[in-house]
């Protein structure tokens, strides 16, 4: 299997750069805020717990995250190429909680792809996503708030990562397929896990 995490701030392309990879390598996507979702919508132990904090606008705690992902990835892991993670971990005891779990099952976490695009870019993008989309959260003080709020609380995780030597520094400016190309270079160099070898 090969394991990844996406990691980016808002607006830095992690949901195209996801796409091309689940195609490429056969991964199967876990994002959690689609997860949540599901698990809410279809009335679920785990959903009822998660939507009394979400409904309240409290933070999911961690224990509840890693106990819905491990619900999730029981489901998939016998017949799966993989996986990448979007939106978990988010801070860095969350990451130590996953590394947790995945030895649990036999499985490690093979790397980080980080998609690093200067501030400025990033919002860019978003406000010219939300004048395409009409995003209600695509607005130049949401993005602001939403960017400090990552700065604060995610961004640690790339000193983590990269302390682990699990982290893949891309190039988050340029061409889609450009992009690409460079994520999957730096997956053959980190895991020995090539284009060719994953079909």
């Amino acid at each position: 299997m090969l394991n990844l995490v996406l990691f980016g701030a808002p607006g830095s392309g992690k949901g195209t750069q996801s796409e091309k990879l689940i195609a490429e390598y056969g991964l199967h996507h876990i994002s959690t805020g689609e997860v949540l979702r599901k698990h809410i919508k279809d009335g679920t132990e785990l959903g009822k717990i998660a939507d009394s904090y979400i409904s309240k606008g409290q933070l999911i705690p961690d224990t509840l995250m890693i106990d819905i992902l491990r619900h999730e990835l029981e489901g998939i892991i016998g017949d799966s190429k993989g996986v990448i993670f979007d939106g978990f971990p988010r801070t860095v005891p969350q990451a130590h909680a996953l590394d947790s779990m995945l030895a649990e099952m036999g499985h490690e976490l093979h790397g980080v792809v980080g998609l690093e695009v200067p501030e400025d870019e990033l919002k860019r993008r978003m406000i010219e996503r939300g004048k395409q989309t009409g995003r209600a959260d695509d607005n130049e003080e949401t993005i602001t708030n939403r960017l400090k709020v990552y700065h604060a609380q995610t961004e640690p995780l790339r000193a983590h990562y990269i302390g682990k030597k699990k982290y893949m520094q891309i190039n988050g400016q340029g061409s889609v397929d450009d992009i690409f190309a460079n994520i999957a270079k730096e997956i053959e160099k980190k895991t020995g896990t090539g284009r060719e070898k994953q079909q």
